[in-house]
């Protein structure tokens, strides 16, 4: 007898099994299959509901500005979105996770707050060179993150083509993946010069001061390294469908390269969303026209999308608020919804859900070397399974008191799926109404040891 059994419509990157189950021991997924479930001391009975493995969301800011969520928020907006792991990135406000102390103590201080299952990226510090690297592996690091653009000397950094070349070498030697934020600087930075001296302040001016060559170049140049070092390369961010299309011609040509498409590239579009909401919708890169929209879907149907992640941050609502679009900070929250829009949109198109499997959980883990345990509905894995349920509702980050932020992007979206309930390793975390985890939940996920 199974201690655990969740009956419904499973979902799986191979397929959709209706009237199907799935059994759970020792917090570990042992068997599913489809008709007459197996007896356990406990079923709970989901009727029509999907049964899709746990998101694994491939990039959170936990930390971006002190006195905002931390991981004790973070973690529980993610239970009640269905996203079981969260990868963390290393650019915390005031302290860069760039050696293998400061990733231990954060992954300390995030173990006492967590509701959900963590990893953690780590960087480096551009003075440091690829000198700690190895060790933040054997610290438990899920992957690298650098930036081709300067947001910020200190907090987040600019690295170089020459020294992004020596630390690649270095990461591809830990076996682990090198992720790059995709802007080039100079031509990011002599756009923001130009926009500023034609006195363009409204929402234009971000998409402006961002233009899409700046994109591709830098997504070049990212993937031109990979190639010469021989490392794993992911582009965290690709907002056009040009991106899409370099990767699959690195990829044809054997190199491991990857690609992600955050959620709000695939949801919102410049001429109506940015126009509307203003800072609430500054994101770099810049969300783009609605053509870019349909593009980057053509390629995710086509299989060129490894990653679908929200690049969540929750701002306090004075820093997306200035009239000056170039004057307010980039990104927004979305782990509470991330799964519920994918599917919304999915469904819309008359795409099955295994898109969702595969882009949300499957995907990720692998790309964060964590598949013996995390990222789909598989025996040995983790039981770490999210339920949605089909249900017509408008999001309002307020009505849940599961966002820290009460603002949103996608505030009086209308959505067609609800998560009714979220497990982690077998535990109900989450209901459909409250989570029920505490902080102190969530795990400290580290990769398979892989490489020298």
């Amino acid at each position: 007898m199974h201690e655990l059994v969740l009956t419904g419509t499973v979902v799986t990157c191979a397929g959709i099994l209706h009237d199907g189950w799935i059994a759970v021991d020792h917090g570990r997924i042992s068997r599913f299959g489809q008709g007459a479930a197996p007896q356990a001391a406990e079923t709970q009975d989901y009727g029509d509901a999907l049964l899709l493995p746990g998101g694994v969301d491939a990039q959170v800011h936990s930390r971006s500005q002190k006195g905002q969520e931390d991981f004790i928020w973070t973690t529980r907006s993610a239970a009640a979105g269905g996203i079981t792991t969260i990868a963390d990135m290393p650019y915390d406000d005031g302290f860069l996770v760039c050696n293998a102390d400061r990733l231990r103590l954060k992954a300390r201080e995030a173990a006492e707050q967590a509701r959900v299952d963590f990893a953690l990226w780590g960087t480096i510090a551009p003075a440091d060179g690829p000198a700690h690297i190895a060790d933040m592996a054997a610290a438990g690091a899920c992957a690298f993150k650098f930036s081709t653009f300067g947001t910020d000397p200190e907090r987040f950094p600019r690295i170089p083509a020459d020294l992004l070349a020596e630390c690649f070498s270095a990461v591809a030697r830990c076996g682990l993946a090198a992720g790059v934020h995709n802007e080039h600087d100079a031509m990011v930075r002599a756009h923001i010069r130009r926009v500023a001296e034609s006195g363009i302040t409204d929402w234009r001016a971000h998409g402006l001061s961002r233009p899409p060559l700046s994109e591709a170049l830098a997504t070049s140049e990212i993937y031109e390294i990979a190639a010469a070092t021989g490392c794993s390369a992911h582009v965290v961010h690709a907002s056009i469908a040009r991106g899409y299309e370099l990767c699959a011609a690195y990829r044809r040509q054997g190199f491991d390269t990857t690609i992600e498409a955050c959620i709000h590239y695939l949801t919102l579009d410049e001429e109506h969303d940015v126009a509307r909401l203003g800072g609430k919708a500054k994101i770099n890169p810049p969300i783009r026209p609605r053509r870019e929209v349909e593009g980057i879907w053509a390629h995710l149907v086509a299989g060129n999308v490894t990653v679908v992640s929200t690049d969540h941050v929750s701002w306090s609502e004075e820093r997306k608020t200035d009239p000056n679009m170039l004057k307010n900070a980039s990104g927004a929250p979305s782990l509470e919804v991330l799964y519920p829009l994918f599917l919304t949109e999915l469904s819309r198109r008359g795409l099955p859900a295994t898109f969702a499997a595969r882009l949300l959980a499957e995907n990720p883990a692998r790309l964060f070397r964590l598949s013996d345990r995390k990222g789909g509905i598989a025996i040995g894995r983790d039981a770490d399974i999210t339920v949605a349920r089909p249900e017509t509702w408008t999001y309002d980050p307020r009505a849940s008191g599961n966002a820290f932020a009460t603002w949103s992007p996608y505030e009086g979206r209308t959505l067609d799926w609800r998560i009714a309930a979220t497990y982690l390793r077998g535990q109900r975390v989450f209901d459909g109404v409250e989570v029920l985890a505490e902080p102190g939940t969530g795990r400290f996920t580290t990769p398979e040891r892989r490489g020298a």
